[in-house]
């Protein structure tokens, strides 16, 4: 049943899921906590097993990091589709049959003969993940707008930065302990746990009469749509280009670290943490921001410190100036940048379209994975070492910082973004 929610006071409409009793809203937050975090464990749990692989398999590393892009690629490419979906039949029957095709995926790595096999096996897991990760954020939508989605994304985003910690620790461990196949396991009971916690205890936030129907046609103008806004664009844009710094760090961190500082496995697992560590904080400090500035502000404050660090970062690289910590400093300090632009840049999109929610979220994170996917072959193709990696981080950075000011226009965009008028789903 949908019920249209009241304001609490004149001129200050009420989100949904405002309205609902705090421990839903913290069960609410778990749940899509661990959907958010699907991608990122497929992602990042097997990046302390990339230099083994490329033994094992008897790869080239940007071989090898082709594996990371097709899984990125089929996480843009699979939001494309589920998103949709997600519109027209609910978000529920996408979302358990997305998490079903990572699991079989994840088995069937287990069992890869060789990197082709093996590169088109992480396609579909990221196929499958993408159904989490795009429904998570249309749940978002349905039930919360502007600053309040801002606030519960950059919630969202710690559980980005625990995943990263997590998951090459996690794959560092299993590597102590058997070969690298050995995460794939990992991946597809993490996949069934997942799976038999959302279809026991997620609801279905979006109410039978404003499910799409247009089909293939009423698709193709909701996207037709998207693409007309010219600050819906920009937005996810500048948030592709975000995940490109990131993605950047993620492909080539665990080659600069390990093959060019000679760090061990855990020792890596470690410094990646620390990594994510800034990326958390971040995201956490943007809650307590988003009571004094508005989204743009703090969206165009993180960029513009993104790209002086990410100078900072290539010049050192270059000079090969302060060893290690003269990588990690400037490095963690775009990471918190980007923790602080990646909840607001989205929240600020979306706030524009919720009419069609699950095709506003597809394509943003399909921006967000596609340009992501484009960034880690390009540090393997530049050299895979800390300058490679600092030239991705830095450019996706100066990119993103022009992106917003040319395209975005953030002056333009209204300051409160707030819907009057809201509906939840029981």
């Amino acid at each position: 049943m949908a019920e249209t929610a009241t304001t609490t006071r004149p001129g200050a409409p009420t989100s949904p899921g405002e309205l609902l009793p705090t421990w839903r809203r913290f069960r609410l937050v778990l749940l899509l906590g661990f959907l958010t975090a699907l991608g990122p464990l497929t992602i990042d749990m097997y990046l302390p097993a990339l230099p083994t692989i490329t033994d094992d398999l008897h790869a080239t590393a940007a071989a090898v990091q082709l594996t990371l892009t097709g899984t990125l690629a089929g996480l843009a490419l699979g939001q494309l589709f589920v998103g949709p979906l997600s519109d027209a039949f609910g978000r529920r029957v996408p979302l358990l049959a997305g998490i079903a095709v990572h699991v079989v995926a994840s088995v069937l790595c287990v069992f890869a003969p060789n990197l082709v096999m093996l590169g088109t096996l992480r396609v579909l897991q990221g196929l499958g993940a993408a159904a989490a990760s795009v429904v998570a954020t249309a749940v978002v939508r349905d039930l919360f707008s502007g600053n309040s989605a801002a606030r519960l994304l950059s919630r969202l985003m710690l559980v980005v930065g625990v995943a990263p910690i997590l998951a090459p620790t996690i794959g560092g461990f299993v590597l102590r302990v058997t070969e690298w196949r050995g995460v794939f396991v990992v991946l597809a009971a993490a996949g069934l746990a997942i799976l038999g916690t959302t279809a026991f205890a997620l609801p279905e936030t979006l109410p039978v009469e404003q499910r799409r129907r247009g089909g293939l046609a009423g698709t193709v103008r909701d996207y037709g749509r998207l693409f007309a806004d010219r600050a819906y664009v920009g937005l996810i844009l500048v948030a592709g280009l975000g995940m490109a710094s990131l993605i950047a760090y993620v492909s080539g961190s665990s080659f600069v670290f390990q093959d060019e500082f000679g760090l061990s496995q855990q020792q890596f697992a470690f410094v990646f943490a620390g990594g994510a560590v800034g990326l958390i904080g971040a995201s956490q400090v943007n809650i307590q921001l988003l009571r004094r500035w508005t989204p743009q502000r703090i969206l165009a404050a993180a960029l513009l410190t993104g790209v002086a660090a990410g100078a900072l970062l290539l010049v050192l690289a270059l000079t090969h100036t302060g060893g290690l910590l003269g990588v990690l400093l400037p490095l963690f300090t775009v990471l918190a940048m980007v923790g602080l632009a990646m909840p607001n840049a989205p929240a600020l999109a979306l706030s524009r379209h919720g009419e069609a929610a699950g095709t506003a979220a597809a394509l943003l994170g399909a921006t967000q994975f596609g340009v992501g996917a484009l960034a880690a072959p390009l540090v393997g193709v530049l050299g895979v070492g800390a300058v490679a990696m600092a030239i991705v981080v830095f450019g996706g950075m100066v990119a993103a910082i022009l992106t917003l000011y040319v395209v975005v226009r953030p002056r333009r965009l209204p300051t409160d973004t707030i819907e009057p008028t809201v509906v939840v789903a029981h």
